[in-house]
């Protein structure tokens, strides 16, 4: 007996995204661990999986990849838009680590972060407060690169900046550079805070590639749930119900991604075994955002844990 035979009816039927094809989630869940590395005719030629062996060996990976790429444009003498990722974080004290033991320049670099929590009108908190992704950031990634990028070249999603992403991008790519999307996967396979609800607003697929920010966006309850957990210890009240991110069209416009996930809790849990299936073999669906990352150039990153077995698998 699974959710699946008692879904109909129930309370959780109008709390899920109603796009989400239950029998779909409990058929790639149940896919064998050692056929996680078999390619999917959705996945882009050049998008590649990496297995880690836990945590500590997924932030090395990951921010060595981070750190390759940033040097790869200093070395090609070209400029980077990077979007950033507020989660996973761990990542960045390695990339600032290898830039630094290489003396890469980052001045090349330009960074957006992608999200940022904010209220219905997409008013933020003063970037200085603590919890502001800004203030993360500049601490855990600004601020420990010892040839760093300069302030002006740093842009965080704010009412009055999320909006000038698209041109600033634009205009960086016109000069011969390069977008590459940092990113981690949420509990609703949101990729940002792009969430799978915001196909509902759309009358295409297409119209909804096109979609490159949003201010005051609706969150999913899981999402809250997830960031109660990870970044508040389980406190939901520090949260607000709204987000400013970018889109679709932003980071699904990537010459180049970095991606993971590694949400191993401990003691056999884990809150992102059911985001890595989606994201790999769900196929490419907008009611799960990060399914359409494959379809992209880049590396993927996995705790293998991550990948199972799981309950079902077995059942």
């Amino acid at each position: 007996m699974k959710l699946i035979d008692t879904f109909a009816g129930s309370y959780a039927e109008s709390f899920y995204p109603r796009g989400w094809d239950m029998a779909k989630i409990d058929a790639v869940c149940a896919i064998p661990p050692e056929q996680v590395f078999e390619r999917q005719p959705h996945w882009n030629e050049e998008f590649a999986l990496d297995a880690c062996e836990d945590v500590s060996d997924f932030n090395v990976k990951m921010g060595h990849e981070i750190a390759t790429q940033l040097k790869k444009g200093r070395d090609e003498n070209y400029e980077i838009a990077l979007i950033l990722s507020a989660g996973p974080m761990g990542m960045y004290r390695w990339a600032t680590y290898f830039l630094n033991e290489w003396g890469v320049d980052c001045s090349h670099v330009y960074g957006f972060n992608r999200d940022v929590w904010s209220d219905k009108d997409g008013n933020t908190m003063s970037a200085s407060a603590k919890g502001s992704f800004s203030e993360g950031m500049s601490e855990v990634f600004y601020g420990r690169l010892d040839k760093g990028i300069p302030e002006s070249q740093r842009n965080f999603a704010t009412r009055e900046t999320l909006p000038t992403y698209p041109d600033k991008i634009k205009a960086i790519r016109s000069r011969g550079g390069k977008l590459i999307t940092i990113y981690g996967v949420g509990r609703t396979c949101h990729i940002a805070f792009w969430e799978p609800h915001f196909i509902e607003d759309d009358n295409s697929v297409e119209e909804w590639r096109k979609a490159e920010y949003r201010l005051g966006a609706q969150l999913h309850p899981l999402t809250l749930e997830q960031n109660s957990l990870i970044s508040f210890k389980s406190i939901l009240t520090n949260m607000t119900a709204t987000a400013n991110t970018i889109g679709p069209g932003i980071f699904l416009t990537s010459d180049y991604t970095i991606g993971g996930v590694e949400g191993v809790v401990g003691r056999g849990m884990n809150w992102q075994g059911m985001s890595l299936w989606m994201t790999l073999r769900y196929g490419a669906d907008p009611w799960a955002p990060s399914s359409m990352m494959p379809g992209l150039p880049g590396r993927f990153f996995f705790v293998k844990e991550l990948a199972g077995p799981f309950i079902s698998a077995v059942n």
